[in-house]
């Protein structure tokens, strides 16, 4: 009797990708996600050090974080506004961040996933309007002579569309998770600071409307409620995108034989 032996061809099987696997892949090559990743973080820490830098250098009475508004730190002056006295001598450099931080965030939303994926505007649309907004506000300062020769109807517009577009941009991120790379609980935390800064802006819009000409004390403050909160969660969101190890394993080869 006639032993037949029969070898079957090496054949290459790639291993079924983890929950973890396709949702790192889904997003990209490393480098992509580590620039994602990068721009994320760079748009708020340019928004936030020109805050600074500007805010620093106005000294004749101190800026106050609590009582001016953000958009203060954008107007050279001297010049007055809701019994706010506005005086920026590095008002350029505000105006530089209010160009600047949008746009890069928008450019880290583009870079961070495929431009063909479904559902691809709930994040582009939120991020264009936020690039939208800090770029009105960089071009037409809010001080009292916009407000008179209408130009200031151009810089409420891009704080609104700022206010709007950067919390909403921060709710649909953490709404998509898994999709983006981060934690569950970096999702949540970044619904969370999206809906404290939608309420804030609200709070803000209603003090603006029923304070006439002298607001109240806090503004700054309640202003800064409906921006710093995103900017943080942006911040955060980018550092853990661009940690993010998305090497996954090498398919693995199984040469099967039978006799």
């Amino acid at each position: 009797m006639t032993k037949d032996t029969t070898v079957r061809s090496t054949v290459r099987r790639a291993k079924p990708p983890t929950n973890a696997q396709e949702h790192s892949n889904a997003d990209g090559p490393q480098p992509q996600r580590r620039l994602a990743g990068a721009l994320l973080v760079a748009g708020p820490v340019i928004f936030l050090l020109g805050e600074f830098v500007s805010a620093a250098a106005w000294t004749d009475p101190a800026y106050s974080y609590t009582y001016d508004f953000i958009s203060d730190l954008g107007v050279h002056g001297p010049s007055t506004l809701f019994g706010q006295y506005m005086y920026s001598p590095l008002a350029w450099v505000m105006n530089a961040g209010f160009f600047l931080f949008g746009i890069t965030i928008l450019a880290g939303v583009v870079t961070l996933r495929d431009l063909a994926h479904r559902r691809r505007w709930a994040m582009l649309v939120p991020a264009a309007l936020l690039a939208a907004g800090g770029v009105l506000l960089a071009l037409y300062p809010g001080s009292g002579e916009a407000l008179k020769d209408g130009t200031g109807e151009y810089h409420s517009l891009g704080a609104f569309a700022g206010f709007t577009g950067g919390n909403v941009l921060a709710i649909v991120l953490g709404r998509r998770w898994q999709r983006i790379g981060v934690s569950a609980r970096m999702g949540r935390a970044l619904i969370t600071v999206g809906v404290i800064g939608l309420i804030s802006m609200l709070l803000y819009l209603a003090v603006i409307v029923t304070s006439g000409d002298n607001v109240i004390g806090i503004i700054g403050l309640i202003e800064r409620g409906a921006v710093h909160p995103f900017l943080i969660g942006l911040v955060c969101a980018g550092a853990a995108i661009w940690k993010r190890n998305n090497t996954s394993a090498p398919p693995s080869i199984t040469v099967g034989t039978a006799s």
